[in-house]
């Protein structure tokens, strides 16, 4: 493991559902286990900060996964409405203006830069005429943010490993995208994948797990199952 983090912080639960009820379900039935909670851009506008409020009254951390994309100032004023909530982790994406704009901004939580969603592929990249490769463009985008300022980057499991190689420790990598078992395309909307024991292994802080947990018939089974990996990737 690269930092010292309590295990029950490892695993991100991610809250994506329309209603703070479910949030909630999900909440009390993941808590004896994990202590980490995503409440992502669906549950935000259903809610606002009530959940986050909620979660963090019952003793847990939370990551707000907004993804700020927008002109510099109106980032920064969307930053400073997230200070002193007590949220832990923040999201943006951007260009240098945005991300600066942010970190102006911030306050004691961390901001994590989304270097390329877990949706898209290189199939994505040809479309767009990008050239060089996935890894390239989350190392280059990754390395941007580090030298800015910004406590660490979201990335797929899949490029983890370059990104330590690179840039070592100084940076919070946070991992969405894991799934049990095989490292294989699924049936979602998920294309770079990869197992938690994998994402550690290859130097993962944390590890941002939705549906897996979420739909589960026992969460804490797989809650636990992917504790199991995790310790024995340490």
């Amino acid at each position: 493991m690269t930092k010292e983090i309590a295990l029950k912080d490892r695993i991100i639960v991610a809250l994506d559902v329309d209603q703070r009820e479910k949030a909630q379900d999900i909440v009390r039935a993941c808590e004896s286990h994990v202590g980490f909670f995503k409440v992502g851009l669906q549950l935000f506008m259903a809610d606002y900060f009530n959940t986050v409020d909620w979660i963090l009254d019952r003793g847990h951390k939370v990551m707000l996964d907004l993804k700020f994309f927008d002109i510099p100032e109106t980032v920064k004023l969307a930053v400073e409405q997230v200070n002193n909530r007590g949220v832990s982790l923040a999201t943006i994406h951007g260009n240098d203006p945005i991300i600066r704009a942010a970190l102006e901004a911030r306050g004691d939580m961390k901001l994590l830069a989304v270097t390329v969603l877990t949706s898209f592929g290189e199939e994505d990249m040809r479309a767009m005429g990008l050239t060089g490769s996935l890894a390239e463009l989350v190392l280059f985008r990754a390395r941007r943010a580090l030298e800015l300022g910004c406590d660490g980057v979201v990335s797929s499991g899949l490029e983890v490993e370059g990104l330590r190689a690179e840039l070592g420790s100084r940076l919070l990598i946070v991992t969405p995208g894991i799934r049990p078992g095989a490292n294989v395309k699924t049936d979602d909307d998920q294309v770079r994948v990869v197992t938690a024991g994998s994402a550690i292994q290859s130097g993962a802080d944390h590890l941002v797990v939705g549906r897996p947990i979420t739909r589960a018939e026992d969460p804490i089974r797989v809650i636990e199952a992917m504790q199991a990996e995790i310790v024995g990737a340490a």
